[in-house]
């Protein structure tokens, strides 16, 4: 019976022949033997399903791994399941596998890892050893001794597939297989804990349990600490993810496992970072800054699918008729694409887990402000401030400009991918970097113009002590009004910074006449050369008066009311505060005093008595002018 595997039979064949009543055979030699023999044939028996025990032990340890892969394609098909379900109904958007509404509305298939048509896992072996140890009153013997040597197993299952993982390259292909034994493992010491009574006890199971998941989780640390590839941060964490939400159904703890996704994720929201950091850099810092030329619809759709654009935009681009030159350049497009990579791998890593940072939402916020802020902003600074080309500081405006049109879309977008139900706005707050770098490129802009203009301003050749004024105005000014209308109306700008250009040019010609006059480049002025100065201010403001733009001309008021003072012979005017303020309320008073010397220094240099007379009149008015109040 011991050979055919009738154990409990022949366990009972000798309790029957310890139990027979006395009879004459009882005394006879064979019987006297047989009673003797009685306990070697029970430790037989023993041996016998013990042996049994071990072998179906090596056997389920070579099942283990086939029973994980099932119950984690049942995972799967689950997971793949509630998806499709939360992708119909958006109010399960924030609600994941295993959670309470998934539990309640999902329905539920059957499926029994450990018995199906591909797999069917015998436990009679065991339950049979069970019932012959306990008869013998040696149960405590057999959980020892299976508590033992499952802990065998378990050590050896990490051994085996973690010696071959000592690279990121060989847990990746490891650690799906290394999960899948360990599942298999532990689903066994489930079923076997919950209908053996009290064969196993919760603790010893938890026991290997823990051990398992501390060396798993120090494994996986230690070779992802250097890690350089965000793709396999994803990868540990879906197969770790689907590890953690198939063992929960058959609840084993899984805290430690959480921690560690929280810990991978740190690191992998850093790499990730760092990686579209460089990136980005390299978007803004290699950019041609000329217009985007798109030739076919495909690309087309592709671009403007892939930037956020201000309402109504998108859909005129894409009305528009090949070929199509875009607003931005291709800088503006790969940060957008860029961007979109960043977000959607940063919520990639979370889908799924339901103990996730309550403030994911707030860290992907300064992450993004991070990256438009440093990465974006800043080194289009630094391309803004080495740019000397007119029509790439207007790209580069341009492309400032569709940031700022970007960020309510992008905001938008963000709170419909959150990850919390916190309610309320998403506000950016770089922002105003681009606030501020917008401001900077048209002054950047303003002041290479501005240069330009040095360059065609001939003051050298201007006349400050003639007898009298032409009233022409001088030739230098055609050439400079031309090249300003036509560089400034010919950039591909918004109107609002072709306004600013002008009046930042109006105010910069306005400077260097007004510094001429009453700086201390020019010693000696007489007021014919005023004159002639203000018949060039004539000419300026009826040439802005023509193109529609006489509003700017107001940054010669200075200049204006200064000269009044002196050609009006008003500085008792200008003295009595009443009338300074209602007439020359632009006049500087040091100013106009440097004005009166120069004058002075005019009349005192001529021969003429009443121009010496008119020159000290002067530096009295000077003098008192200077004692003035600002």
């Amino acid at each position: 019976m011991i050979k055919e595997g009738r154990y409990w039979s022949a366990l009972k064949s000798l309790e029957d022949i310890e139990s027979l009543p006395q009879s004459s055979l009882s005394q006879s030699p064979f019987f006297i033997y047989l009673l003797s023999s009685l306990p070697s044939l029970r430790a037989q028996v023993k041996d016998a399903v013990t042996a049994s025990t071990k072998s179906w032990l090596l056997e389920i340890r070579n099942t283990s791994n086939q029973v994980g892969k099932l119950a984690l394609e049942a995972m799967r098909t689950r997971t793949r399941r509630w998806k499709a379900k939360r992708e119909k109904e958006p109010v399960l958007k924030l609600s994941h596998v295993g959670s309470a509404v998934e539990l309640v509305t999902n329905e539920k298939v059957e499926y029994n890892v450990l018995d199906n048509d591909q797999l069917k896992v015998d436990f009679k072996p065991l339950y049979q050893c069970i019932h012959i140890y306990t008869a013998l009153d040696a149960v405590e013997e057999l959980q020892r001794s299976y508590q033992a040597d499952r802990k065998a197993q378990a050590s050896l299952i990490l051994s085996d597939r973690m010696s071959s993982a000592t690279s990121s390259l060989s847990l990746a292909t490891t650690l799906l297989p290394l999960t899948e034994d360990i599942i298999g493992f532990f689903i066994i010491e489930n079923h076997v804990l919950r209908t053996t009574r009290s064969f196993r006890s919760q603790r010893e199971v938890e026991e290997l349990w823990d051990v398992v998941v501390t060396r798993l989780v120090q494994v996986v640390q230690a070779i992802l600490k250097n890690e350089g590839d965000v793709d396999t941060f994803l990868g540990c964490k879906d197969v770790i993810l689907s590890f953690i939400q198939t063992l929960e159904g058959y609840s084993y703890e899984t805290e430690q496992l959480r921690s560690l996704i929280m810990i991978l994720f740190e690191s992998y929201a850093d790499l990730l970072q760092r990686t579209i950091s460089a990136e980005l850099k390299k978007a803004v810092m290699e950019d041609d800054l000329f217009p985007m030329y798109v030739e076919s619809a495909e690309d087309l759709e592709r671009v403007v699918g892939s930037c956020w654009l201000r309402k109504g935009q998108s859909e005129q681009l894409l009305k528009s008729p090949l070929p199509v030159t875009l607003p931005w350049s291709q800088a503006f497009y790969s940060a957008c694409s860029c961007i979109r990579q960043f977000v959607d791998k940063f919520y990639s890593f979370v889908e799924g887990v339901s103990h996730h940072h309550r403030d994911i939402d707030e860290l992907l916020s300064k992450a993004l402000d991070q990256l438009l802020a440093r990465h974006v902003s800043e080194n289009m600074a630094a391309r803004l401030a080495s740019a000397r080309n007119i029509s790439q500081i207007a790209q580069l405006i341009t492309n400032v400009e569709h940031f700022q049109a970007a960020y309510p879309v992008l905001e938008e977008q963000l709170m419909k991918l959150r990850a919390t139900q916190r309610g309320g706005s998403i506000r950016l707050q770089s922002s105003n970097s681009f606030t501020n770098l917008r401001s900077k490129s048209i002054s950047h802009l303003t002041a290479v113009v501005n240069d330009k203009l040095n360059d065609s301003m001939d003051m050298g050749a201007y006349d400050w002590t003639p007898k009298e004024s032409d009233g022409t105005p001088s030739v230098y000014l055609f050439d400079m009004v031309n090249y300003l209308t036509t560089v400034v109306d010919t950039l591909v700008v918004r109107s609002e910074v072709k306004e600013d250009v002008y009046k930042g040019a109006l105010a910069h010609i306005a400077n260097i006449l007004l510094n001429l006059l009453v700086g201390p480049d020019i010693p000696v002025i007489s007021e014919a050369g005023i004159q002639n100065l203000l018949t060039d201010i004539d000419f300026l403001e009826d040439e802005f008066k023509r193109l529609g733009r006489e509003h700017l001309t107001t940054v010669f008021s200075e200049l204006r009311e200064t000269s009044a003072v002196v050609l009006k012979d008003d500085v008792p005017g200008f003295a009595t505060p009443a009338l300074r303020k209602a007439n020359y309320s632009h006049v500087n008073p040091r100013r106009l005093s440097c004005l009166l010397d120069k004058l002075a220094r005019h009349g005192g240099s001529s021969r003429i008595r009443a121009d010496q007379e008119r020159g000290e009149k002067r530096r009295l008015e000077a003098q008192t002018v200077a004692r003035l109040p600002l």
